[in-house]
């Protein structure tokens, strides 16, 4: 079995928390992701963070177009490895 990782990007950690939720419901993900804080070296000011959304994929059953697709909803995107 592979060990696929998908990185969801969202603008803000509402959106994010968000997102980690619903695939649950839409996609059937059983393992919480991860959440992390992504911002540039320096930058203290939340405004200018993103948030990742962490996501292991064992079976590799999940269609990246269709994960761009849903967090697009949140204004975001998969992260291309």
């Amino acid at each position: 079995m592979s060990d696929v990782r998908h990185v969801l990007v969202l603008p803000d950690r509402d959106s994010a928390e968000e997102v980690a939720e619903a695939l649950g419901e839409r996609f059937g993900v059983h393992e919480e992701p991860r959440l992390v804080r992504d911002a540039l070296a320096g930058e203290d000011d939340a405004e200018d963070a993103q948030w990742l959304v962490l996501l292991r994929d064992e079976g590799e059953r999940l269609d990246p177009g269709e994960l761009n697709a849903f967090v697009a909803r949140w204004e975001g995107w998969r992260e291309e490895p």
